[in-house]
C-alpha cells in the first residue's frame, strides 16, 4: 500500500504578495535578487524551489523533474513585495546602504525597487536596544491591539493596491532581546487581553505574527525570537487554518554545523570541543552587540549540536563536548561575515585530531534564497490546506519549531528528505525510503 495521498491543492492563480517586517539587508537582497532573476540578469542560485529536482519512483525510472515543475508554485513574475521598517528608505536606497548587491546591478532594477516604500513599523526599543530608527516611521496606537489592527489594514491596502490574490509574511527583521514564555502567551484569550493591555511580554514580532495569522496569512519567522511558536499563536493558527514556520534562517556557521556534525556522527567519531566565533558588520552585527539580543541568537545556535549528536545516547563520544559560540560586531566587514570554527575530535582508540573551518560567507546572499523558498512553500502549504507548524520546512531554519514535546530534527540531510517526502506525499507519489531492495530482490 502506498504511503501517500493526493491532496486537493488550489492553483496559484494571480499574484502573491510577499510582505517582510524589516526591509534591511536580507529583505532587500531577496527582493533585488528576485527582480534581477526575473529580468534575466542573474541565476537563482541557492534556491531549492527554482533549481532543485525531486526524484519520483525508482532510480531506474529516470523521473527527476524540477520541484517547480512537480508542484504548482507561484512564478517569480507573479510576486509583488512590500514591508515595514523603522527607517524611511525605499528598497533601492536601503539596498545601497546595506552594500550587499553591486550598485551596477541595483541600478538595473532601480525603478522596481524605488516603488517599494516601507510602511510604518511596530517597534519597541526595549526589544532591539541597538536599533535607532526614525520615530516618524513607527506606528502609533492606544495599545498593541490597535497596532495589530493597523498592520492588518496595511495588509489589506497592500493587497488591493498591488492586486495581490494571496499574501505571505516572512519576518526579516532584527533579533529581539531574549524572552522566555510567560503567562500572557499561554492561550489566545490571555494573549488578546495582553494586546489590549500593552503587556510588556508581547514582543513586536508577535504583533506581526498575530496580525498575519488572524487574517489567515502564512507567517514564517526568520529570526531566533520567541514569536509564532507560543501556544496562543499556535491556537490561532489552528483556528484560522494558517501555516506557520520558523525560526532563524539557517545561513552561515550553523549551516556548516548541520552538514559536518551529521557526518562525524555517522562515522562514530567523537568530539571533545567545538569553538565557534563570528565577525560581522551591518545592522545585524550591531543589533547582536547587545547582550540581550545575543542571548536570543546564542540559544538558537547552541542547541543544534545537542540534538544532532544526542550525547545521552552516545556518552563515550559526545557527553563531555564543550561547545562555545561568540559573535563579534566588526563594522569594516559589513555583510561579508566570517565564521571560524575549531573542532577537537577523536577517533580510533581515542587518538585526537582537529578540524578547522574558516567560512567567509555573505549572510544575506545565503538568506535571500531561503526567504524566497519559504515564501513560496508557505503559500503552497496554504493552498494545500495545511495549517499550524510546518515542520517539513525545518530545512531552512536554525531552530525549527515543532509540536509541543517533540524534539527538533537538525540534521540537514534528514530535513531535506522530510521536505521532499512531504511534497511526494501531498502529490500522491510513493515516498522514497532509500531501502533499495527492489533492485536486488525479484520477489
Amino acid at each position: 500500500m502506498s504511503d501517500s495521498m493526493k491532496a486537493k491543492i488550489e492553483s496559484p492563480t494571480g499574484k502573491l504578495g510577499v510582505l517582510c517586517p524589516g526591509l534591511g539587508a536580507v529583505a532587500t537582497t531577496f527582493i533585488g535578487g528576485v527582480e534581477a532573476v526575473s529580468k534575466g540578469l542573474a541565476k537563482p542560485i541557492g534556491s531549492l524551489t527554482q533549481m532543485g529536482t525531486i526524484r519520483l519512483g525508482k532510480r531506474t525510472d529516470d523521473r527527476s523533474p524540477k520541484i517547480k515543475e512537480f508542484i504548482e508554485l507561484a512564478g517569480l513574475g507573479d510576486l509583488c513585495f512590500g514591508g515595514w521598517d523603522v527607517f524611511h528608505d525605499d528598497c533601492y536606497q536601503s539596498a545601497v546602504n546595506c552594500k550587499v548587491l553591486d550598485r551596477e546591478l541595483l541600478d538595473e532594477i532601480r525603478p522596481a525597487l524605488e516603488q517599494i516604500k516601507p510602511m510604518p513599523a511596530v517597534f519597541d526599543h526595549r526589544y532591539v536596544k541597538k536599533l535607532k530608527g526614525d520615530t516618524s516611521n513607527v506606528k502609533d496606537g492606544r495599545n498593541l491591539m490597535a497596532k495589530a489592527e493597523a498592520l492588518m489594514k496595511d495588509m489589506d491596502v497592500f493587497a488591493d493596491k498591488n492586486k495581490a490574490d494571496r499574501l505571505v509574511v516572512v519576518w526579516c527583521g532584527s533579533t529581539e532581546a531574549y524572552l522566555a514564555e510567560k503567562p500572557v502567551h499561554k492561550d489566545l484569550v490571555a494573549f488578546e487581553n495582553g494586546l489590549k493591555e500593552n503587556d510588556p511580554d508581547i514582543a513586536p514580532s508577535m504583533v506581526y505574527a498575530y496580525a498575519a495569522i488572524k487574517k489567515g496569512i502564512p507567517f514564517a519567522n526568520g529570526a531566533p525570537n520567541l514569536t509564532v511558536e507560543i501556544p496562543a499563536l499556535l491556537e490561532l493558527a489552528d483556528k484560522t487554518n494558517t501555516p506557520v514556520s520558523g525560526k532563524d534562517f539557517k545561513t552561515g556557521q550553523t549551516l556548516m554545523k548541520t552538514i559536518i556534525a551529521p557526518g562525524l556522527k555517522a562515522r562514530m567519531l567523537g568530539i571533545s570541543g567545538w569553538f565557534s566565533t563570528n565577525i560581522l558588520g551591518n545592522r545585524d552585527g550591531e543589533v547582536l552587540d547587545d547582550p540581550e539580543s545575543f542571548k536570543t541568537k546564542e540559544k538558537s545556535k547552541l542547541g543544534v549540536l545537542d540534538y544532532i549528536l544526542q550525547p545521552e545516547k552516545y556518552p563515550d563520544l559526545y557527553r563531555d563536548l564543550y561547545h562555545k559560540v561568540r559573535i563579534n560586531y566588526y563594522p569594516p566587514r559589513g555583510d561579508a561575515k566570517e565564521g571560524w570554527d575549531n573542532l577537537d575530535i577523536f577517533g580510533w582508540l581515542g587518538y585526537p585530531m582537529q578540524i578547522k573551518i574558516d567560512f567567509l560567507c555573505r549572510d544575506s546572499i545565503l538568506a535571500a534564497p531561503i526567504v524566497l523558498d519559504v515564501a513560496l512553500f508557505s503559500d503552497f502549504a496554504k493552498r494545500a490546506g495545511l495549517k499550524g507548524i510546518q515542520e517539513w520546512l525545518s530545512f531552512y531554519f536554525k531552530s525549527p519549531i515543532t509540536a509541543p514535546g517533540l524534539y527538533p530534527e537538525h540534521d540537514l540531510f534528514i530535513q531535506l528528505k522530510k521536505l521532499k517526502n512531504t511534497l511526494r506525499y501531498l502529490m500522491g507519489e510513493d515516498l522514497i525510503t532509500h531501502l533499495g531492495r527492489e533492485y536486488y530482490d525479484p520477489r
